[in-house]
């Protein structure tokens, strides 16, 4: 392969699990494994004085130094309230999450003797704004260049064109990970991968199970030493059952019953945990992904997909005989597959990567060709010509089939809807969305709005990302991301026309822009979210990364 190809890797950060993949000389996805030889690892870091350990080693320190580890640091991500304190030091979850990013790159260097710098990142479909920034700026803190945030599902989607099927087909993805619930409808094609439409619960996964066996634990200890003791606010014993949770779910998922001995405070219970006991204690939970799968197909409907010809599972915590009965039940006429559980998205994710970088090569090919700029080549999707295509694979060593495949557009949607404040005819503020969820991206939407006064001399402008697919809602449903302050000419009449303009790319940023049209004054933002780590912190961070060993 010519060394001037530029490899990007895939990561898969998970909420439970971790996996980082690249695509070989023939076109195939490969998985790299760790310096403990597991394919997977655990998205567990453990701070032990100046060194950061992340994997099966913290996993295991875990239970001897519960409050020196941290796990499920992807549910905190875009989140501005979490901080963790070591050594009177903190930590943000974007710091915390590019300890495990440098675990994985550190140890596949290792294993290929190679440089990693470019790498695609994946998310839970269901992320907005903020959490991507944050998923974006773990990258970044790791001292990577992270060309890409693409969503899970997507990735797998990617994963099953690519290497299952060349055949046109609607797939939907059930996405079920350690700490994540995704639902994406998605259209393959011999030329295209179309996502239709996404839903989920970024706080719905693997864990919510292991949390209601451990209450479970909980309530039998109880009954069976007639302590009335919260036995969970003792960190040891938390952790001890929060591990001891996740193996016998595991278990379950191949035999009939668990045991599980409980110990706290010089006591012991020992438990039998049957399949059907754990399946009943978190139906519930089954039952909310069920919902927001016929909400999504709900939305799908709306663009005109009524049915789909295949399901996925994927998603670690898909293993679960109960998922897998849940969902043939209630989609009876498609048999569900289980494809690639554990690594399908860090795959995808390599794929989608290989593909940027083939790309890259093809339009400086074509630019120099045509004397246009890659930005022109890029702009006005010139025709790749063949002639340019065979170099590239004769260059790269890849088959020409393979670069040809390449090729293929992906075309993704948005998972929320981005609107702004504005007055209704009855002086009440409500948010009116410009750009509405399962929109495909890039999108470009502009709305005119009016002042509100005479003589206003600025309009402030807040922007507002929501759930609700409805063109107008109360601010209450939803959260602010950003705001502007536009300057007004002097003696403008009240309605004079404004027009607001949002620009969404592929990664779900976005960028408004607001003009006033008797003079074209103008502001514009890119929405970098003040929840996230940022300035000073942030080279802190990058400093500290730098030069801590990370193992």
């Amino acid at each position: 392969m010519s060394n001037q190809f530029k490899k990007i890797f895939g990561i898969d950060l998970g909420t439970t699990y971790s996996g980082i993949a690249y695509v070989d000389e023939h076109g195939k996805p490969v998985i790299v494994q760790n310096a403990e030889n597991q394919r997977i690892t655990p998205s567990v870091v453990f701070f032990d004085g100046d060194n950061i350990i992340v994997g099966e080693v913290a996993k295991e320190n875990a239970k001897l130094y519960p409050n020196d580890v941290v796990a499920f640091i992807k549910r905190s991500m875009g989140d501005p309230n979490f901080l963790y304190e070591y050594q009177a030091k903190t930590y943000r979850p974007e710091e915390i999450s590019s300890y495990i990013l440098r675990k994985l790159v550190n140890d596949a260097k290792q294993h290929l003797g190679e440089e990693i710098t470019d790498v695609v990142i994946t998310c839970p479909a269901y992320f907005g704004i903020n959490e991507r920034e944050a998923t974006r700026l773990a990258g970044e803190i790791a001292g990577l260049n992270v060309r890409q945030i693409i969503n899970e599902p997507t990735a797998a989607a990617i994963a099953y064109g690519t290497v299952e099927t060349e055949q046109e087909k609607v797939v939907l993805v059930y996405d079920l990970g350690g700490g994540t619930f995704d639902i994406s409808m998605i259209h393959i094609k011999p030329d295209a991968i179309d996502v239709i439409c996404t839903g989920g619960n970024h706080n719905l996964g693997g864990k919510d199970w292991d949390d209601r066996i451990v209450q479970y634990l909980v309530e039998q200890f109880q009954a069976q030493t007639g302590s009335t003791d919260d036995i969970l606010e003792d960190a040891d014993t938390w952790q001890d059952l929060q591990l001891s949770a996740e193996k016998a779910k595991k278990t379950l998922s191949q035999r009939e019953k668990a045991p599980i001995m409980v110990t706290y405070g010089g006591e012991r219970a020992k438990v039998e945990l049957t399949r059907d006991k754990f399946e009943e204690i978190t139906q519930d939970l089954v039952e909310r992904t069920i919902s927001l799968t016929h909400d999504m197909l709900g939305e799908a409907q709306k663009k005109g997909y009524k049915a789909f010809d295949e399901l996925l599972l994927v998603g670690g915590s898909t293993h679960k005989p109960q998922i897998m009965a849940r969902v043939e039940k209630e989609f009876p006429a498609v048999k569900p597959k289980v494809f690639d559980p554990d690594e399908a998205v860090a795959k995808g994710a390599a794929l989608f990567g290989w593909k940027l970088s083939l790309n890259d090569e093809l339009v400086k090919r074509v630019s120099e060709r045509t004397g246009k700029t890659e930005e022109e080549v890029q702009q006005e999707h010139v025709e790749i010509p063949d002639e340019i295509a065979q170099e590239v694979a004769f260059d790269t060593g890849f088959t020409l089939a393979a670069v040809k495949r390449s090729k293929v557009t992906i075309r993704n949607v948005v998972s929320k809807s981005f609107g702004v404040v504005a007055l209704n005819p009855d002086h009440k503020e409500v948010v009116v969305n410009l750009i509405l969820k399962n929109t495909t991206v890039p999108t470009d939407v502009t709305e005119r709005f009016g002042t509100h006064e005479a003589n206003q001399e600025t309009v402030e402008i807040r922007i507002m990302e929501n759930e609700v697919s409805d063109k107008n809602l109360e601010p209450e449903q939803a959260i602010e991301i950003g705001t502007a302050i536009l300057d007004l000419p002097p003696n403008l009449p009240a309605q004079s026309p404004i027009n607001i303009t949002f620009r969404l790319n592929e990664e779900g940023r976005l960028e408004m822009t607001a003009v006033e049209v008797t003079e074209a004054r103008k502001v514009s933002v890119t929405i970098e979210t003040s929840s996230v780590i940022q300035g000073e912190a942030l080279e802190e961070a990058k400093a500290r990364s730098q030069n801590l060993i990370i193992s």
